[in-house]
């Protein structure tokens, strides 16, 4: 399963990437870095604002749980910006 968590507009999901990040990075290394594990943006359109989207892949659940995202479809590819993971995450996901 796939997790969502909306971090606000454009200037303040900063502040959410860089907490995911902080979290995610030492999962990431403990696990052996694999290609599976990723965490991806997207700004969506919002009520009034675009809105950035981060999308947690099922590997990156724990750090998906940190943040109280809720569970989703896939994304689809298009628009996703790779936030934290290993390039090889494209292949392996999508």
């Amino acid at each position: 399963m796939w997790y969502c968590i909306s971090l606000g507009d454009g200037l303040s999901a900063s502040i959410y990437t860089d907490e995911i990040n902080r979290i995610f990075q030492p999962l990431f290394d403990l696990a052996g870095c694999p290609d599976d594990m990723a965490v991806f943006t997207r700004q969506e359109r919002g009520t009034v604002h675009c809105e950035v989207i981060a999308y947690f892949s099922p590997a990156a659940a724990e750090t998906a749980r940190a943040f109280s995202a809720e569970g989703c479809n896939p994304p689809d590819r298009q628009g996703l910006e790779l936030l934290a993971g290993s390039s090889g995450c494209w292949a392996a996901l999508f």
